[in-house]
């Protein structure tokens, strides 16, 4: 870091002359504190860190502090988007760990880190400004962390105080909280051993006015009324954030650059695309025999059309298909306004067709395929042992207090799903948000089991709400599969289109039930509800405008909880209670007692008994305690022959061990001509006594010393021999040399 008043010079080099700069890094450190309900405030700082640059912030609640800083560039990107990149980075130096891995030092993201940034990118996107497409960076550093304050509201936070300190254009600021529910009672930024307990964990996003920005949270089958009240709340607390950042900002800011923007389009131009595609759009867009694939080709056919014939204008290629997309998104939602119709056909809360099935295949444990509209989703079940369970990185632990999960759900989307060409490879950033929330769905109706669950859901087509659908198919497996849910669980996703007047306020909207995927594209909001027919589970809310009135967030919720009852009362149809009875092929879990002096027996030398039996057989076996055992089999045959097995180990004897230098009494077993065999126990591989070590005086057979089959003899142990490991016994260290012969020298 470098001293408050310090001055250097850099050395740039345009057109072979030198020029020096004077920069100074004197600068003014800002401070403010955010005051919440719950007497614990929330400080922001800046100037201290990352002056570089164009913004940066360090927000702290407790001992968990967080850097944020933004970076843009001057140059404007090629796209027509914003290309926002978000990555929120756990530092185990900030917990005073060190990270487990072989390099320890921090790899690649992980789950807990991809799914922070989702929800920062999801909270700060929508207010940038509609034509700004500068590449922007936002990196979000954990400087401390204790075991008490969750990070992910206070990167938030600390995200939105370095944009609107930036010059980066951005019409903010936000404010996060977190909210929980313990008896009844709503708690604004709960701390771990609170979540713990609670029956909620929201994290809601607004801005000025009380405008909803971002939520996304899961719950124990909250009440809808309950969630309601939260989210009130929540928008009122972070009200506080917001005022304390604008203070900052008026303070310490900077002035927000200009930036340069794209030349309006000639209105000549606009009305020839408008005239050459109007029509034609609306035909398709109004014949609900179109399916996704046919109406993405009748609309891509009208688009090439409308560009061959505008060829000859000085008009460049990209300016007119801009011009096509926005008449054509224009009237997308101009026909739902005038209509109250979609473009398939369906009412505003008309749900698509459902179709269900479970028992497909008879090796899975649990199976179902869901089917809703174009929206195809296969999901499985697979038991395992609690040695499966998924086991969580350092900082997740300190973090969230969860060491593992015995019940996990992975989501696949393959590119097959959408008739596009694309590798395979591991799950990117979208696949884990969805399948996180798909997870956090189902988890509240999952009994606690002693075996590990693994839920995969593969979506084999795609046109809206994949993961919602992994919702329903996910709870039709896990009946298939037996598991005892308290209720089913379904998830559907709600869509907005809205007008706004000239101030830029929503004066008309229209909420869409189930929504489509090109209804999600041209529309202003996905909001993801799934949940049980009593209360709701898990949400998520993914805004396109810059903040959603608390009057739309109340309907859209209630027009979920009404989809969701409608979607499980079809789900019911196929199957409405876990199934009874077991596959053959279902894991089975037993425990086993044994006593402790025949430990030994059951394990085997350094555990080669367990090994060979699960390599044999496939069966598991952990230690409970000093005596109890617990036994894992993936079918009852398996478990029966582990059964054969374990009770044959532990009748066998137990090797004695030999002590070295000890006598043992041996008996001999066979004569051979260099010396007898004999054994010290039963069941011992008889041992070589060779003649040299039977008597002091040489012999050419043991027989000489009245030895035979059956005689016993004393012995001493030598180990044993390190090259052929033979063991090494000796009956001439034990019996006295014989009396040596007087010799006289003198002959008479």
């Amino acid at each position: 870091m470098l001293p408050k008043n310090t001055a250097y010079l850099t050395k740039l080099r345009p057109r072979s002359r030198y020029h020096w700069r004077f920069l100074s890094s004197q600068t003014i450190i800002g401070e403010i504190e955010v005051p919440f309900s719950n007497g614990i405030p929330l400080k922001l700082s800046s100037g201290r860190y990352a002056r570089f640059a164009d913004g940066a912030c360090v927000a702290t609640l407790g001992n968990t502090s967080v850097l944020s800083t933004v970076v843009s560039k001057a140059k404007q990107s090629s796209s027509n988007f914003l290309p926002l990149l978000v990555d929120y980075r756990q530092k185990a130096a900030a917990a005073g760990r060190i990270p487990t891995n072989f390099l320890r030092k921090e790899l690649g993201p992980t789950e807990r880190e991809i799914l922070t940034s989702r929800l920062i990118d999801r909270s700060l996107r929508p207010l940038f400004p509609q034509n700004y497409n500068f590449d922007t960076q936002i990196v979000c550093n954990m400087l401390a962390v204790d075991s008490t304050n969750p990070p992910e509201t206070v990167a938030i936070n600390a995200a939105s105080a370095a944009l609107a300190l930036s010059d980066v254009p951005w019409n903010g600021p936000v404010g996060a909280v977190r909210l929980g529910q313990i008896d009844n009672e709503i708690i604004i930024n709960p701390t771990r051993r609170d979540l713990e307990k609670s029956n909620l964990n929201l994290v809601v996003a607004a801005t000025a006015s009380n405008l909803v920005v971002m939520l996304e949270g899961h719950a124990n089958v909250i009440l809808q009324q309950d969630l309601l009240k939260a989210i009130k709340l929540g928008t009122k607390e972070a009200q506080h954030v917001v005022k304390s950042i604008q203070a900052l900002q008026k303070s310490h800011g900077k002035t927000k650059r200009e930036y340069e923007v794209q030349v309006p389009i000639d209105q000549s131009v606009l009305d020839s695309v408008r005239t050459l595609s109007s029509m034609k759009i609306r035909e398709i867009l109004s014949d609900a025999g179109h399916d996704k694939m046919s109406r993405d080709n009748a609309i891509s056919e009208v688009r090439q059309t409308v560009l061959n014939q505008l060829r000859d204008t000085e008009v460049d290629v990209t300016i007119l298909q801009d011009c096509f997309n926005t008449n054509l998104r224009k009237i997308f939602r101009d026909m739902i306004f005038e209509t109250e119709l979609r473009c398939d056909g369906r009412e505003l809360d008309e749900l698509r067709k459902i179709s269900c099935e479970v028992g497909l295949y008879e090796p899975l444990h649990g199976s179902a395929l869901f089917q809703r509209g174009q929206t195809q989703v296969l999901c499985t079940v697979a038991f395992d042992s609690p040695e499966s369970a998924l086991k969580m990185d350092t900082l997740t632990m300190i973090t969230s207090g969860v060491k593992e999960k015995n019940f996990f759900l992975h989501y696949e989307f393959p590119s097959y799903a959408t008739g596009e060409v694309g590798r395979s490879g591991p799950a990117g950033r979208r696949e884990a948000g969805h399948g996180a929330l798909a997870e956090r769905g189902l988890l509240p109706i999952v009994p606690q089991q002693q075996c590990t669950t693994r839920l995969t859901a593969e979506v084999l087509e795609s046109n809206g709400s994949s993961s919602m659908a992994s919702v329903c198919g996910g709870s039709l497996a896990l009946m298939d599969a037996g598991v005892p849910l308290t209720a089913p669980a379904a998830g559907v996703a709600i869509g907005l289109v809205s007008r706004t007047d000239d101030s830029g306020h929503i004066a008309d909207y229209r909420i869409l039930t189930d929504l489509l995927g090109i209804e999600d594209y041209m529309g202003d909001m996905d909001f993801k509800v799934a949940g049980t027919k009593k209360g709701i589970t898990a949400l998520q809310a993914d805004v396109k405008l810059p903040g959603l009135p608390l009057k739309i967030v109340m309907e859209s919720i209630q027009k979920a909880c009404d989809a969701k009852s409608k979607i499980i009362d079809i789900m019911n149809q196929c199957i409405d209670k876990p199934r009874q009875g077991r596959k053959e092929n279902m894991p089975v879990m037993e425990e086993m007692e044994v006593e402790v002096h025949k430990r030994a027996k059951l394990l085997g030398i350094g555990g080669s008994n367990l090994k060979r039996l699960y390599l044999e057989t496939g069966v598991q076996i952990s230690p409970i305690d000093e005596t109890r055992y617990s036994v894992f089999a993936p079918s009852q045959a398996a478990m029966e022959e582990a059964r054969t097995r374990i009770a044959a180990n532990l009748a066998t004897e137990r090797t004695p061990e030999l002590e070295f230098g000890a006598i043992y009494t041996a008996k001999v077993v066979e004569m051979k001509d260099i010396g007898v065999l004999v054994t010290l126990y039963s069941g011992m591989s008889p041992a070589l006594v060779h003649n040299s070590q039977l008597d002091h005086r040489k012999i050419m057979h043991p027989s000489v010393l009245g030895l035979d089959v059956g005689s016993e003899i004393q012995v001493k142990y030598f180990g044993r021999d390190p090259v052929s490991g033979q063991v090494r016994l000796s009956r001439k260290v034990l019996t006295s040399p014989p009396p040596g012969i007087v010799r006289k020298l003198d002959k008479n």
